[in-house]
C-alpha cells in the first residue's frame, strides 16, 4: 500500500524537493501551498514521471481557518495521511521595532500556529492507528536568539522544542516526530527574507541535500536532523553553549547585517 505524504510549502525549495523524493519512492502526495499554478505544475510533473497520485490543496496557511480546512478536505477525499511534513515558513530581516507588525504576525501564524494546528488535527489519527511520521522543518536558528531576525529565530525555537516534546510524549507508540534543522539553503527564503545579502548566506547548500537528510532522518525515526552547515558554522554552533551570551548576540547581529555592494 502506498504511503501518502502531506507536505506544506511544497511549491518551492525544500518542500518541492521533499515531494520529489517521496514520489521517487513511489509514494502518493498531498501538496499544499498558496500558489495553485505552481502546485498544478508540480502535480503534472510528478504524476507523469513517477506514476503516483497527487492531490493539490491551494491554501494560505497564514489564515487561521486554513489548517482545519486542509484536514477536512483530506478526510472528505477519503485519504489517510502517513507522513505529515510541516515545511511551510518564512523569515524577515530588520530591527523588531522597525519591521511591519503585520508581516511578523503573519510569520508567527505560519511558522508556529499553522504547524501546531496541522499537527494537532492529524496526530490523533496517527495515534489511533499507531502508525505515522511527522517531519517538522525548523532551523539551526532555533539554537540561539537572532538579532535582526528576532521573531523568525524565536518561531524556529518553538518548532524545535515543540517537536522534541511531543516526540517524547509518543514514546510508547509507533508514531515518531523528527525535527529538521537546516542551515543556509539555496531556496527563495534568502531573497524573500532579505538574508541573501548577509554573511550567513555567502555559502549555501542545496535544497535537495537538505530534503534528503530530513526525509531519511524521518524514515529512520531520528529526533533531530541538522543539515547543511559548513565546517566553520559547525564550529560556531559547538561553541555557543560555552560562549558569553552578549558576545554570541553581537556575532549573530553582525552576520545578519546587510552588506552593501
Amino acid at each position: 500500500m502506498k504511503k501518502i505524504a502531506l507536505i506544506t510549502g511544497a511549491s518551492t525549495g525544500i518542500g518541492k524537493e521533499l515531494a520529489n523524493i517521496h514520489a521517487e519512492k513511489g509514494g502518493d502526495l498531498i501538496i499544499v501551498a498558496r500558489s495553485k499554478d505552481r502546485l498544478e505544475k508540480l502535480k503534472s510533473e510528478l504524476e507523469k514521471k513517477y506514476s503516483v497520485k497527487v492531490l493539490v490543496i491551494a491554501k494560505d496557511l497564514g489564515l487561521p481557518e486554513a489548517p482545519k480546512e486542509i484536514y477536512e478536505e483530506v478526510k472528505n477525499a477519503g485519504l489517510e495521511v502517513n507522513y505529515l511534513i510541516n515545511n511551510a515558513g518564512f523569515g524577515g530581516l530588520g530591527k523588531f521595532h522597525e519591521r511591519d507588525w503585520e508581516k511578523d504576525l503573519a510569520m508567527i501564524n505560519l511558522n508556529i500556529v499553522a504547524l501546531t494546528a496541522l499537527t494537532r488535527f492529524f496526530l490523533p489519527d496517527f495515534v489511533k492507528r499507531n502508525e505515522g511520521k511527522i517531519l517538522n522543518v525548523s532551523s539551526t536558528a532555533s539554537f540561539m536568539p537572532g538579532p535582526l531576525q528576532a521573531v523568525y529565530f524565536a518561531t524556529k525555537a518553538y518548532v524545535t522544542f515543540f517537536s522534541n516534546a511531543i516526540a517524547e510524549e509518543l514514546y510508547d507508540t509507533n508514531v515518531t516526530v523528527t525535527n529538521l534543522m537546516p542551515g543556509a539553503t539555496e531556496t527563495e527564503f534568502g531573497a524573500v527574507s532579505g538574508m541573501d545579502k548577509t554573511d550567513i548566506f555567502k555559502k549555501t547548500v542545496s535544497a535537495r541535500g537538505v530534503a534528503e537528510d530530513g526525509y531519511n532522518g524521518m524514515i529512520k525515526r531520528k529526533l533531530d536532523v541538522i543539515s547543511g552547515l559548513t565546517f566553520s558554522q559547525k564550529l560556531m554552533m559547538a561553541m555557543i553553549p560555552f560562549s558569553p551570551k552578549k558576545m554570541v548576540l553581537k556575532q549573530i547581529r553582525q552576520m545578519q547585517e546587510v552588506k552593501k555592494d
